[in-house]
């Protein structure tokens, strides 16, 4: 398999357990690793025989921006199955950053990367 990568994209959303959180927003960072096979495009220097990243981009961020959800771990489901609508990708892994959690001690960030296939 071959990988499309996009790293750091950076959206503001509603997102986390705390009213706050609800209320101010945030921003959330994701990276997005797809799988598929490139060959086809390549061959024929056809953006339509691969994935368009910019129109995944624009997905994910409309997710990001959307309804908002307690968990990371379900925002960053749902950013993996909008991927696999994309009938190249095989493969995704999603890392989803949250710079700006409420943790009460010094930290860098927090992540959830999760890896979903077609079944």
């Amino acid at each position: 398999m071959d990988r499309v990568a996009l790293h750091g994209l950076k959206v503001r959303g509603h997102h986390g357990v705390f009213d706050h959180e609800r209320a101010d927003g945030q921003t959330f960072v994701v990276d997005l690793v797809l799988s598929l096979d490139t060959s086809a495009a390549a061959a024929a220097d056809d953006l339509t025989k691969t994935v368009h990243y910019g129109i995944v981009a624009e997905e994910v961020a409309a997710i990001i921006g959307g309804e908002p959800v307690d968990l990371i771990e379900t925002l960053a489901e749902r950013i993996a199955a909008q991927c696999l609508k994309h009938d190249p990708v095989q493969q995704v892994e999603v890392t989803v950053h949250k710079p700006d959690a409420p943790i009460t001690v010094p930290f860098d960030d927090v992540t959830v990367t999760i890896t979903r296939g077609r079944v």
